[in-house]
């Protein structure tokens, strides 16, 4: 996309950048949700979680070392089930990213005024709008280094708390505190197995990101090393997740966790550490922007690979002199603003239960990935158990948030869209009926016609 293209990627490159992707705000505050739910259990759920999403990636990868395509699993959707299907999958990427990088910039705005008490939180969020506009547009190049330098700073700040929760355990580091080892199943899981349920839904959030991976892969010097890219990124990513998580859980009573804070920042309160708040919100205010941002690009992209497929207006997709396509982010922007704007006006429980639903959403899309894979792979017995399993956990998740107040709620709008966007789907596809549905790109190929 673009003229900007920068220098391809070694496949380890792709794998600090995923974690520059991943590591947000999901994990940082998300990660209380889960705990309050299963205790500590959610180590568990952690687990699971890593399992499926790593069952995705690894399917997602191997269509795009088959067949590198900046459309990622819109276009293997499409290719898959045909025009309705990357359609569909590519609008409800879109529309739920739209809600979720309105919800960062929020969250990162309160974060700042941490500091800045006295100034109004639109001030921040138009700050960090126009950061993110300009980090996009100066190219893949420059957006590839600040995402490394976003990965190291988030790396460092939870390997910081793993180091401080050791030295704690081990009485090197002192405080006013009862160490909290659960030594029965009673404590191992306290809230019993409908907790762990509803825990999983936010333990997949820890992970949510994985499919830009694959919007991204189109990037590296040999699209081959897809899979090893993110199979060490993802095994990188559940072992300092499950340690930090579990350390947490151990240093203080579970009722001290809650959502105003981040469970690490909570967890080393009674070790009088006067710079670790100030530290922690730096970093989430890191991990929202980053995040956003990386969520900024792919949506660019893929409503520009949306335009190319005339599954959105044609202006979206022609490019110019910068690393953008200006008309494609300008309409993503203006849907930020009004989801932001959305955030600063609603409820706060109404506006999370739209954020909610938008993360179910994603996960909507990972079953995409997954029954597209079916089709584009060849597949081994091996294979379709893997895909049972992914698609099992990924269900899992979804009804477990009918067992959490905060997510219900978000389960019912996250359907509401889905119907909304399958209505339009349904009358889209009479129309491609009708008229012939004109192929576009590999299409045209396979079918030996010339692009215009």
């Amino acid at each position: 996309m673009g003229k900007n293209k920068g220098k391809k990627l070694k496949w380890w490159q792709l794998s600090i950048l995923g974690i520059g992707f991943i590591i947000g705000t999901g994990f940082f505050l998300g990660s209380t949700i889960a705990i309050r739910s299963a205790g500590p259990a959610v180590v568990i759920t952690f687990f699971l979680a890593a399992v499926g999403t790593y069952i995705v990636y690894d399917v997602l990868g191997r269509m795009t070392a088959l067949d590198p395509q900046e459309g990622s699993f819109s276009y293997y959707s499409k290719k898959a089930y045909g025009h309705w299907a990357g359609f569909s999958s590519g609008w409800v990427y879109w529309s739920s990213e739209m809600l979720i990088m309105g919800s960062q910039m929020t969250g990162i705005s309160i974060f700042t005024r941490f500091w800045f008490e006295n100034i109004p939180i639109w001030i921040f969020a138009s700050v960090y709008t126009v950061l993110a506009i300009g980090i996009v547009l100066v190219g893949i190049k420059w957006f590839e280094r600040i995402g490394n330098v976003f990965a190291f700073a988030k790396l460092s700040a939870i390997i910081m708390f793993i180091i401080l929760a050791l030295l704690a355990l081990f009485g090197v580091l002192k405080g006013d505190t009862d160490f909290q080892k659960p030594t029965t199943l009673a404590s191992f899981i306290p809230y019993g197995w409908k907790g762990m349920w509803a825990a999983l839904l936010f333990s997949f959030y820890a992970y949510g990101g994985i499919e830009i991976m694959g919007i991204y892969a189109t990037r590296l010097k040999d699209p081959k090393d897809t899979p090893k890219s993110g199979k060490f990124m993802l095994m990188l990513l559940t072992i300092i997740y499950i340690l930090s998580v579990g350390l947490a859980i151990i240093l203080v009573p579970l009722r001290t966790f809650n959502m105003e804070e981040s469970p690490f920042v909570v967890a080393l309160h009674n070790f009088h550490l006067a710079f670790v708040p100030h530290v922690f919100n730096g970093i989430l205010i890191i991990a929202g922007f980053s995040t956003m941002t990386a969520s900024l690009f792919a949506v660019t992209t893929m409503l520009v690979n949306l335009a190319k497929d005339g599954d959105a207006p044609a202006r979206l997709g022609k490019g110019g002199k910068l690393a953008v396509p200006l008309p494609a982010l300008a309409m993503t922007t203006s849907g930020l603003i009004i989801s932001i704007v959305l955030g600063l006006l609603l409820p706060d429980q109404v506006y999370e239960y739209i954020t909610t639903a938008a993360g179910l959403m994603l996960l909507y899309n990972w079953l995409f990935i997954l029954f597209s894979s079916k089709k584009l792979l060849k597949v081994s017995m091996f294979d379709h158990v893997k895909r049972y399993l992914g698609t099992i956990l990924i269900l899992l998740a979804v009804t477990g948030s009918i067992f959490h107040g905060s997510s219900r709620p978000g389960f019912f709008i996250s359907l509401f869209f889905l119907v909304i966007i399958g209505g339009i789907t349904i009358l889209m596809n009479r129309k491609w009926k009708k008229g012939g549905s004109k192929p576009t790109g590999i299409y045209q190929i396979i079918n030996g016609e010339k692009e215009k």
